[in-house]
């Protein structure tokens, strides 16, 4: 089966619309236009807001670390800066991208990319490189100069989708405090 995937611009509701984009994807496949009378399953890459929060009611496998919280969702979308992009098929949220604004006093503004994460059935289909050129374009339309992402050591796909995209691995060493009283 192949999948046609449509960009849908950014908007105030989650409603979809007719997007300028209309790409098949598919393990292997370069983009190109859905073939006539070609069947394929839809999915809308949609920027997420407030009035989104409806389209987290179904969630594939793994799209998401842990399993999502509502209010942990609206104190994200509160914050000026929190970015969130979900890629949609046939209601159901199959992938999704987050990012933050990261404004500095002495270096350029930088889009920090938290979380990317596609369910396993809909891998190798180019989904989390349109959730990504989604979120960069967003990330740069509020003045990001550049962007940064990690990941595990051993995460290879995640690695090579971001080698893929222009950029090397750099050492990294990181620390995690526990903020919670005890």
């Amino acid at each position: 089966m192949a999948y046609l995937i449509i960009f849908t611009p950014p908007v105030s509701s989650c409603r979809h619309h007719d997007a300028p984009f209309n790409f098949v994807g598919g393990a292997g496949q370069r983009r190109k236009a859905t073939p006539k009378g070609h069947k394929s399953m839809q999915t809308r890459i949609i920027r997420f807001g407030a009035e989104c929060a409806n389209v987290l009611d179904r969630v594939a496998i793994d799209v998401f670390d842990e399993a999502i919280d509502p209010a942990r969702v609206a104190a994200y979308l509160a914050e000026p800066g929190h970015l969130m992009v979900v890629a949609v098929s046939d209601g159901e949220v199959v992938g999704q991208a987050r990012g933050m604004v990261h404004r500095h006093p002495d270096k350029k503004t930088e889009l920090y990319i938290d979380n990317l994460g596609v369910t396993p059935s809909r891998r190798r289909e180019r989904l989390a490189t349109h959730l990504l050129d989604d979120l960069v374009a967003w990330g740069r339309s509020l003045g990001c100069e550049e962007a940064w992402v990690g990941t595990e050591v051993d995460n290879g796909p995640a690695r090579a989708l971001y080698e893929r995209r222009g950029s090397q691995a750099e050492t990294f060493v990181m620390y995690v405090y526990e903020l919670a009283d005890t």
